[in-house]
């Protein structure tokens, strides 16, 4: 079910706020529920996988907290060895080893994985317990988050879900702020840049500069307001529910440097990286050179985790070497050009990650360099791929949507700084949503889903 569908906004959504309210001695359970139907909702098959993944996780994590020495080793290394190997087998399985797995990519697999990987530690360390089932299995499966984060650690959430909580006006009319925000941002915006990203990164394109250009900033807008639309969207609407969600964006487009950028682009997996696997490896903490070694394998397994292919393998070592250089010249004076060469540090990088496979992703760079010609968009008058303008609102829309990216004040901020509740921002609100709605009429799933 995807958050820009009727069936979501008109029924489900509906629902589970109307049960939420009429079942508050119960509402966790409620939740739980509500969430498990959700993911079953995409395909029913993977429910049991769910399911079996949780209570593996639930059991390990009771005999982390409750066990002796023994069994809490066994308890945390077996349940870490079953959580990597579902993740090889369902995401890794093609790529390592030629095997087919049989199934599609189980939606979400690597959200609630790394969620339950990070309560597993958390445990080993003896900084969290969960004892009933029904919570955890709500933190796990909660629908707002579960199927493209933000990832979410156990003592962030867990006070937040309690029985017995009423709907409350003001977390509703926020909620629903923000969600209609996030909306706007993949219906009105992210949906319609995909055509001018999409042929630039088709195999055996070659296209010329400036299609090449266009096409990788298109995707890069695209990215960024598809991903945080669904992050806004998952924030909004656990808000309705008196729940807090953390940040997952903060202006990453309007960064310092690269360090900076991966403070701010999806925050919650930055310090998921930093936390379990750039300090475990030892961060900064044995010199300089053990330092560009932790920061570079932190990052490609960062791409790994997007997906099974050289690109993303690529996509993640470029970050990792950007970081290396950026710590060569840490606590020189800021100049002017800082910000501009980190965008276009993390928009040559973004190629690989769409591109699919490395010949596109070489062709695109290539075309960006001017090894396929100069050319003109064909909304200018030239003959290059033919689809630049967007049904007439292409190019107008990128230049609108850079400019926010670069320069506009992010939701958060927004909501601190302008939101009142007033009837002027409910008339607002109820446009966007309206326009949101009229322009629904073939719901695009999000990028995220398929990492």
């Amino acid at each position: 079910m995807l958050f820009n569908s009727f069936a979501f906004i008109f029924l489900f959504l509906p629902l589970a706020l109307a049960g939420y309210q009429l079942l508050r001695r119960h509402g966790v359970a409620w939740l739980a529920v509500c969430s498990l139907l959700f993911y079953a909702w995409w395909d029913w098959r993977f429910l049991p996988l769910l399911m079996l993944s949780i209570c593996v996780n639930y059991g390990a994590g009771q005999a982390i907290c409750g066990a002796g020495a023994g069994r809490r080793r066994l308890a945390f290394y077996g349940a870490l060895a079953f959580n990597l190997g579902l993740l090889v087998w369902y995401k890794y399985a093609a790529f390592l080893f030629g095997i087919d797995p049989g199934l599609p990519l189980p939606v979400g697999i690597s959200f609630f994985t790394f969620t339950q990987l990070a309560f597993l530690v958390d445990c080993w360390h003896g900084s969290v317990r969960e004892p009933r089932f029904a919570p955890y299995v709500l933190f796990v499966s909660y629908f707002p988050h579960l199927v493209a984060g933000p990832v979410l650690h156990h003592a962030q959430m867990m006070p937040q879900f309690r029985d017995g909580q009423q709907l409350r006006a003001d977390d509703l009319a926020l909620g629903l702020t923000i969600f209609a925000i996030g909306l706007g941002k993949k219906v009105l915006i992210a949906d319609n840049l995909a055509p001018l990203a999409n042929p630039v990164f088709a195999a055996g394109a070659a296209p010329q500069l400036l299609d090449a250009w266009i096409g990788t900033l298109a995707y890069g807008m695209q990215l960024y307001f598809d991903f945080s639309g669904y992050s806004d969207m998952a924030i909004g609407l656990s808000r309705l529910f008196g729940v807090r969600l953390p940040e997952n964006f903060d202006s990453p487009y309007q960064a310092r440097n690269i360090a900076d950028f991966w403070r701010r682009w999806h925050m919650t997996l930055s310090r998921f990286l930093r936390d379990y696997l750039y300090i475990p490896l030892g961060g900064n903490r044995h010199g300089a050179w053990a330092r560009r070694r932790n920061l570079l394998l932190t990052m490609v397994l960062g791409g790994a985790w997007h997906g099974a292919g050289w690109t993303f393998l690529a996509w993640g070592a470029l970050h990792g070497l950007f970081l290396v250089i950026h710590q060569q010249f840490a606590g020189r004076r800021e100049q002017w050009w800082d910000r501009p060469l980190t965008f276009l540090a993390v928009l040559l990088a973004w190629v690989p990650f769409r591109a699919p496979d490395m010949a596109s992703a070489l062709g695109v760079w290539s075309g960006m360099a001017g090894v396929h010609g100069f050319g003109l968009p064909r909304v200018l008058g030239g003959s290059g791929l033919q689809w630049v303008d967007g049904g007439g609102i292409g190019l107008p829309l990128l230049a609108a949507a850079t400019l926010l990216a670069w320069f506009a004040p992010n939701t958060r901020r927004l909501m601190q700084r302008d939101w009142n509740g007033s009837l002027h921002h409910a008339a607002t609100v109820a446009a966007l949503l309206v326009a949101c709605i009229f322009s629904m009429n073939r719901p695009t799933e999000f990028l995220y889903f398929q990492f």
